[in-house]
């Protein structure tokens, strides 16, 4: 099979209501003339998860990411790697967000809360959750449980003392205050994002909602990994592996 056999395989699992949109988040970026056994999957396309595609044999990448276009060069840099190793790129970044089996839909899983709603919508997708709890629980342990599953250090700061029964979720970058504004307008209990500032802390802390921060890549791997073991069920020829990604970014916040 090819890289664009795969392609389609992904977008028969997404209820594509405007090709435009879809795919200007999503697409091959560089295909490979070669046959696609292995597929390696991560959040991230950078020149550092290609080394590990190689160092696995992989002949085709699935990312959440494309290369940023914010870090000056690295997308061509990225293309001229992938030529070399000769690995194929494909990337899927909001409707990942919106499916029912993405990044927030599929961390909220992780952590036994069931949506009830889903906002922050971008022409028709959505890239945020209101969630519940069917019994309240301690803010530290909602904590506790977001390290376990992320295997990272993450920031928190309670602005309020109630337990937890209703949260908003924004996997990735939930910085901006709009953001956070609606699960305040949503009487959630606490947000949870991968990135902040400072204008996301004063904020929650003028509302008195808690915080609790991860980091942008590890809030939204359970999504790419889920859509990996999609195409894993889907296609039993294929062989699917994780690449591993640095945990830098909990060292900057």
């Amino acid at each position: 099979m090819d890289a664009l056999f795969i392609v389609e395989r992904i977008n028969d699992l997404f209820n594509i209501t405007n090709k435009k949109i879809y795919s200007s988040e999503s697409g091959i970026t560089y295909q490979a003339d070669k046959r696609v056994k292995k597929l390696g999957y991560c959040v991230n396309l950078t020149l550092e998860t290609i080394e590990e595609a190689r160092i696995h044999g992989v002949d085709m990448m699935v990312t959440h990411h494309d290369a940023w276009d914010e870090i000056f060069g690295l997308k061509e840099a990225c293309v001229e790697k992938l030529a070399e190793y000769g690995i194929s790129h494909y990337y899927n970044h909001l409707p990942l967000d919106d499916c029912n089996f993405g990044t927030n839909d599929s961390l909220l899983g992780k952590l036994n809360l069931e949506p009830v709603k889903r906002t922050h919508e971008w022409e028709g997708l959505y890239f945020g959750r209101i969630a519940e709890y069917d019994e309240e629980i301690e803010f530290n342990d909602l904590v506790k449980m977001m390290e376990h599953l992320l295997e990272e250090p993450v920031k928190s700061w309670r602005f309020n003392d109630k337990t937890v029964k209703r949260v908003g979720l924004v996997c990735g970058n939930g910085a901006p205050t709009a953001c956070l504004k609606e699960a305040v307008e949503n009487d959630c209990d606490v947000y949870i994002t991968g990135e902040c500032n400072l204008y996301t802390i004063q904020y929650a802390q003028f509302k008195g909602m808690n915080l609790i921060i991860g980091s942008h890549t590890f809030t939204e791997f359970f999504g790419i990994e889920s859509l990996a073991m999609k195409l894993n069920e889907n296609i039993k020829e294929l062989e699917v592996v994780r690449l591993n990604e640095e945990h830098y970014e909990t060292n900057i916040k």
